[in-house]
């Protein structure tokens, strides 16, 4: 399996939050705007699905980049990751949460490198990007959107070494801390 392509993920409604996630500044640039720098680094084509409400603020921020909009994005993460899937095709692919960045670049090469559905682990807790093979992308494209990816797909593990693999960017406290740790990403 050979994944030379990425779909972001980001249509959740930050409700905790209370601002789009993709949009947070990080200095000059915004988080979307850093992970898809990151993802094209090692040469992924990369696909952002989002929302309805930020869609032309992120096309604003990256005008010749493939930008999908989940129109039912409250049914939930399998809703998103079916509308990435639909846009690019069947191929492998690298699925990439906006609100989970503490990934390094070696992980996503590991990960690309995968020859099955597999995702990172770090102190036995597993993390994400998800490197999703053509076979799990039609178990997930023909289940309903609203059902969670762990209760239909089991990816392969591959331990990880990243220190922030497990930043989960759900409020301001997180914000913080990815602005304290972003230049080690």
């Amino acid at each position: 399996m050979e994944i030379n392509r990425a779909v972001i993920l980001a249509a959740g409604s930050s409700s905790r939050l209370g601002r789009p996630k993709a949009l947070i500044q990080l200095g000059e640039i915004t988080l979307i705007e850093m992970i898809v720098s990151r993802l094209e680094e090692i040469g992924l084509c990369v696909t952002i699905v989002t929302r309805k409400d930020i869609a032309d603020r992120i096309r604003l921020l990256l005008p010749d980049h493939h930008i999908v909009v989940n129109l039912e994005p409250d049914k939930g993460r399998t809703g998103s990751v079916q509308c990435g899937l639909e846009s690019v095709g069947k191929v492998p692919v690298l699925i990439v949460p906006i609100d989970r960045p503490g990934f390094s670049i070696q992980t996503i090469q590991k990960l690309c490198d995968s020859k099955v559905t597999t995702c990172p682990v770090k102190d036995g807790k597993g993390g994400h990007p998800l490197a999703l093979s053509i076979e799990d992308s039609n178990i997930i494209l023909n289940e309903n959107p609203d059902q969670s990816l762990r209760s239909l797909i089991s990816p392969s593990r591959i331990e990880v070494e990243d220190p922030h693999l497990h930043l989960n960017i759900d409020t301001e406290e997180d914000v913080k801390i990815l602005l304290r740790v972003v230049s080690e990403l």
